[in-house]
């Protein structure tokens, strides 16, 4: 004589989020706390893109933070040096130490990765 049993994740996420939500509710927590540290922790502006959700997820529920920001690739993983060279215009214009400068082209450095995200998942804990 054998005894089998399966557990359905989904099916289980769905009792424990019924029963009282207990599980539900602590991955909501951590998860607004983790996007919190995010926040704080983004560059400039970056920040206010940030926003969290969750979700049920093919293996049960699962906390999801997004940033929207457009150059959010740029920082986590970091960019070469490169040349930036204006577009539509004849001259790029930026302020240095508050005067504004005007260049035909500009040698970027490039920027070390920032990945505030990761970190935010790690003080999150």
């Amino acid at each position: 004589m054998s005894v089998e049993m399966r557990i359905d994740q989904g099916r289980l996420s769905r009792l424990l989020r019924i029963r009282g939500g207990r599980v539900e509710r602590k991955l909501r927590e951590r998860t607004e706390r983790v996007a919190s540290i995010a926040e704080r922790e983004a560059p400039g502006s970056m920040g206010r893109y940030i926003s969290w959700k969750v979700e049920s997820g093919p293996s049960g529920l699962q906390g999801v933070i997004v940033c929207d920001h457009h150059a959010v690739r740029f920082v986590l993983d970091g960019t070469r040096p490169h040349i930036i060279r204006p577009r539509r215009a004849k001259a790029l214009r930026f302020d240095v130490g508050g005067q504004t400068v005007f260049a035909s082209v500009v040698r970027h450095p490039g920027t070390r990765p920032n990945n505030f995200l990761a970190r935010a998942l790690r003080l999150g804990r």
